[in-house]
This record gives C-alpha cells, structure tokens and sequence, in this order.
C-alpha cells in the first residue's frame, strides 16, 4: 500500500536556513547588527570575519543578517560562495555573477541591476534566465582588478531605491585562502577604501574556517588587523530544543522531551546535523508524533550519511594503513557512547606492528579533526559523537561482511 505524501520536510540539510526557520544566535546577530550593519546604514565600512567549523551554520548567519541588512538597513546584499575559485580572477567573476543574481527581495533594484549587467544575460530559457559565461570570464579580470570601483558604481545605481550601502559576503573561501593573492587582494580593498575621500559604505564578510584566517594572515601578517571576528560556536541545548519544537510544529508534528534530548546529544550543537537528525526523523515517523525511537532510528540515518560524507571520504582514505583501521576499529569496538579513552587501554590490546603506528595515527586522527587531546595525561576524545557513532557501526558491519 502507497503511503500518503507526507509534505514538505521543514528541515534544510546540506543548505543554508530560509531566514523564517532561523533560531538562536542572538548574541552573534546583535554583534553583527550593532558593528555591521549599523555602522554600513550610517556610512561607516567594516570586514567581519565569521569563523566556525564546518556545518556550524555560517552560510545561515550570512543569510539572515543578509536579510536583515536589505529590510532594515538600506544595504543591498550581495552573496558570492566562492567554493570553485581559486584565483583573483574567479572570485571577480563569481562576484560579477553574484552581483546580477542580486536584489531578489526588491524586485525594482532587481531590475536596475539586470538592466545595467544586461550584456551578461544570456537566453530566457525553461529553465529561467542564463548567464552569458563567455561576456563573463572576459571581464572577470577586470573587475577584480577594480573591484572597488565596481562595487561603488553598484551603489550609485541603486541610490534612487533607497540604498545606503553594501553588503558583501564572501564564503566558502577555503580553496582560495591557499592562494597568497587572496590575503593581498582583501587587504588592498579594504584599505584603498578606507583612505578613500569618500569611503563605500561597504560590510564586507568573510566566512570561513579558524585555519582560513591563519592561512591568509601567514601569507600577508597585516591581514589580521582588518577582521573584526565573530566566533560560532555550537548551538546551546535550549537552542536546540527551541530548534526541534519550532520545526515539528511547523508541520503540526508533535516532539517528545526524551526524543529532543537524544537528537541534541547527537547533534552536538552543530546545525547541520542537526537538520540531518530531523529530516530523517521527519521521514522515519509514522503518527505524527516524534518520540524516542523515532529519534533512534533518525541518529542511525544521521550517522550514516554523515559518515558516507565525511568519515570515509577523509578519515579512512587518509588511513592507507592497514594496522591504522586495525586501530581505529578496536578503540570503536568500545561502544557508541564512549566519547574519550585512555591511551595504554587501547595500547594494551594492540599488536606489535599495530603499536609502533599507534602515536602516528593519534596524530593523524588529531590533525584530520577526529580526535583531540583530553585534560588528563593520556585521554583521547572524539570531537563529534556522529563521527563516533559511524565508525562504531563500521566495525560492527566488517566482520558481516
């Protein structure tokens, strides 16, 4: 028998948030707002740098504060996921590309800006408006080589709709943070602005990953003077029970304590998980209301897909040694719920060839982000519990297999 639709799932794995499923991160808003977007709305520039781990909820934040800066500022956003740049020349054009997707919520700057990049438009086709990618890579250099000019005539243009300013958002920067050019490229920018007779009411933001920053200021020191750094951390526990709550009862499903409790514990705070756990308890259930087993059999769905992603396209191709799985598999034999162990408990169940690895792959685990050092001599933890709760499964489906 064919089950009825279900609906539309209120969760968003592997996306940013629509801006009216965003919860929490009031503290990190208000930063923003207050140092940001007010400042940009009075004429003042500034560069932020989000920084958080990956799945944190970074591209959300911009999002939102995005939303914020176009509704309530005067700011006229622009978003550049700079995920396939890798030189100078590919950020001008993703920015070039970001910029005539822009103005969605205001359909008159919309056009405004369609009309003044309308050599970049190309057919109007089924599947809506294409890109004229040869115009495009022809003027990249170009603009990133004027990128400040450019972006001022940005503003000019739409000064009649009301706008104040920019806000420009560059993520996904962890290919082109290995490129020296780039830490060069955004300290020119920000500086040729600021000494400006006219300063651009520019916010600019970065968001990234902690090792981004660090990598951009080991090519050009000066870098870390321009960032004001706004840290994400993982969500709290009340934020994440308001998170569950708020996204079941958007679709009348009812949450019980226990199943949010053990979604959150998983989730460790990180909003894409977080997602993760919910759509597939979203799917699991059968009665419209969540409770613990539903949440069970949603972590085990969780787990897996996290760890197709992660554990085994960087954590077991990274471990080409034998003896390193070997390793790996007893300290998960030791159970799901066992985030930390000690050093000589796993050492003492090991073979000969397995110990003389076994300092290697605790480094190796630590520098892939699985691992990090407790605070007694000896301790071990894992940094995720989904992390933990796949590689635990893997060793129980080895020995099947």
């Amino acid at each position: 028998m064919i089950r009825p639709l279900k609906g539309k799932s209120p969760f968003y794995p592997g996306q940013p948030v629509p801006r009216e499923s965003f919860v929490g991160r009031m503290s990190q808003i208000n930063r923003i707002v207050e140092r940001g977007l007010a400042q940009a709305s009075a004429g003042k520039p500034n560069t932020m740098y989000v920084q958080g781990e990956y799945g944190i909820g970074k591209s959300s934040i911009a999002g939102f504060v995005q939303w914020l800066g176009e509704r309530d500022y005067g700011l006229h956003g622009i978003y550049a996921p700079l995920g396939s740049a890798e030189t100078i020349e590919d950020l001008g054009a993703t920015v070039l590309q970001a910029t005539l997707r822009s103005g969605a919520l205001n359909p008159n700057r919309a056009e405004r800006v369609s009309s003044w990049l309308a050599k970049y438009v190309g057919q109007q086709s089924f599947f809506g408006v294409t890109i004229h990618a040869e115009a495009l890579k022809k003027d990249a250099p170009a603009v990133a080589s004027g990128m400040l000019p450019f972006l001022r005539e940005t503003v000019d243009r739409l000064k009649e709709t009301g706008v104040k300013g920019l806000f420009l958002v560059l993520d996904e920067i962890n290919g082109i943070s290995a490129n020296p050019k780039f830490a060069h490229f955004i300290k020119g920018l920000v500086d040729t602005n600021a000494l400006a007779g006219e300063p651009l009411p520019l916010l600019l933001m970065l968001c990234g990953v902690e090792e981004c920053r660090r990598e951009m200021i080991r090519y050009h020191q000066p870098v870390d003077r321009i960032f004001d750094v706004v840290e994400i951390e993982p969500m709290t526990p009340d934020e994440m029970k308001e998170f569950f709550e708020k996204a079941f009862e958007s679709v009348q499903m009812r949450v019980e304590p226990d199943a949010i409790a053990l979604m959150a514990e998983y989730s460790a705070g990180f909003p894409k998980i977080m997602h993760l756990v919910g759509d597939a308890a979203f799917w699991q259930d059968e009665d419209g209301i969540i409770d613990k087993n539903d949440a069970v059999q949603a972590v085990f769905v969780a787990a897996d897909e996290v760890g197709k992603k992660y554990v085994d396209q960087q954590v077991y191709k990274a471990l080409r040694s034998q003896d390193y799985h070997s390793i790996l598999a007893k300290i998960a034999k030791m159970g799901p719920d066992t985030m930390s162990f000690q050093r000589r408990d796993v050492e003492s169940g090991l073979t000969l060839s397995e110990r003389k690895k076994f300092n290697n792959f605790l480094q190796k685990m630590k520098t892939l982000k699985v691992l990090r050092s407790g605070d007694m001599q000896g301790e071990y933890l894992f940094n995720m519990r989904m992390v933990r709760l796949y590689i635990w499964l893997q060793s129980l489906e080895k020995p099947k297999s």
